[in-house]
């Protein structure tokens, strides 16, 4: 049974869905242990071609986009800028709440029209670094702005506008 399921992945400052990407990351991780990043990049963009559409324009978008997912699921180095000025962490192990929170501030980012590097982070040693004491937490641009509950769409759209004035000046 091929994997349906869709993950956001953002890709010239627009967030794409991609259909059976976590599929095709295991099995890069299996295939491509001593491949080069070009090497990694392309079989990624090969295996997901066959459930999404890829702009031939875009290609190299989409490769260097899927590497830096297979980079997070490694745990390796990602580039140290953001794909965007707008930085989102969702913290928390993957409980229900996590993923209720992740899915909301998909939503506010897409009514507001941003493009913001949106990453649910689930290792404890990287929570551990924020100091936050309850899950879920979500930090934006480095700065903890909740800690312990799902807050209201409207707060999460006030924070991402707050955080988004703060960059343009």
């Amino acid at each position: 049974m091929p994997d349906t399921s869709v993950k956001q992945v953002l890709i010239n400052n627009r967030l794409i869905g991609i259909v059976g990407l976590e599929v095709a990351i295991e099995k890069a991780k299996i295939s491509c242990r001593e491949k080069s990043d070009s090497d990694i990049a392309e079989f990624l963009t090969s295996a997901i071609s066959d459930h999404n559409y890829i702009p031939s324009s875009a290609h190299l978008a989409y490769g260097k986009a899927l590497l830096r997912e297979y980079k997070i699921a490694m745990n390796l180095p990602v580039d140290p800028e953001p794909l965007t000025d707008l930085s989102i962490l969702v913290l928390g192990l993957g409980c229900a709440r996590c993923d209720q929170l992740q899915s909301d501030i998909r939503n506010v980012l897409s009514e507001m029209q941003i493009a913001a590097d949106l990453r649910h982070v689930t290792d404890i040693k990287e929570i551990s670094r924020f100091g936050v004491m309850g899950a879920p937490a979500l930090v934006i641009n480095n700065k903890v702005v909740s800690v312990g509950e799902v807050p209201p769409k409207s707060l999460i759209r006030q924070w991402i506008t707050d955080a988004c004035v703060k960059e343009s000046q």
